[in-house]
């Protein structure tokens, strides 16, 4: 039975998504940052769980990531509506995810099959998302935050984004230039 636990938290989380945005949207900050701080313990701890518990299933690798990004998309665009978050990050959050897809299709298309597996840089970059949202709900709960830590983390989400968005062009193109030569 625990062996289903890690891809029933990242259902979880995928299913945290929708209530989430809505409770951003509502202005409920308190219940919203409950529900991220859950949705982001479920994102550590699967994982963790699925290697700890051998428990690895193509199942959990394939619907993890997409359980992340629409998390963060509807998140980021959900803070970005309350005015809570600039909306050119969550364009920036959004356009490195679509780098990703776009690029895993397109390696796809052009080479073949492909292991899609998260850098250790793209998991720096989802903490840091996760880290933010939660900051940023955060200071809709607590007084005292200073504004300057909402700054900070909004250039570390840039940064980690357009890093691990980069990480993956590259990494990719260095697979797909290695791919063409061995075929030639």
């Amino acid at each position: 039975m625990l062996r289903y636990l890690p891809n029933s938290l990242t259902l979880l989380r995928l299913a945290l998504a929708v209530p989430l945005g809505v409770l951003i949207l509502r202005e409920e900050y308190t219940w919203a940052l409950g529900i991220g701080v859950l949705a982001g313990l479920s994102d550590a701890l699967d994982g963790f769980i699925a290697r700890r518990l051998d428990a690895l299933s193509r199942f959990g690798a394939a619907l993890d990531p997409i359980a992340d990004k629409i998390l963060i998309t509807v998140t980021f665009v959900c803070l970005a509506q309350a005015q809570l978050a600039p909306w050119y990050l969550a364009v920036a959050v959004i356009t490195r995810d679509l780098v990703i897809v776009v690029g895993g299709a397109c390696y796809y298309k052009l080479i073949g099959p492909f292991e899609l597996a998260a850098t250790s840089l793209s998991k720096v970059n989802m903490f840091i998302q996760i880290s933010y949202c939660v900051l940023v709900l955060s200071t809709q709960v607590i007084d005292g935050i200073p504004p300057a830590a909402t700054l900070a983390g909004t250039v570390a989400v840039l940064f980690t984004a357009a890093a691990s968005g980069f990480d993956y062009v590259m990494s990719w193109t260095i697979k797909a230039i290695a791919a063409r030569s061995k075929k030639a």
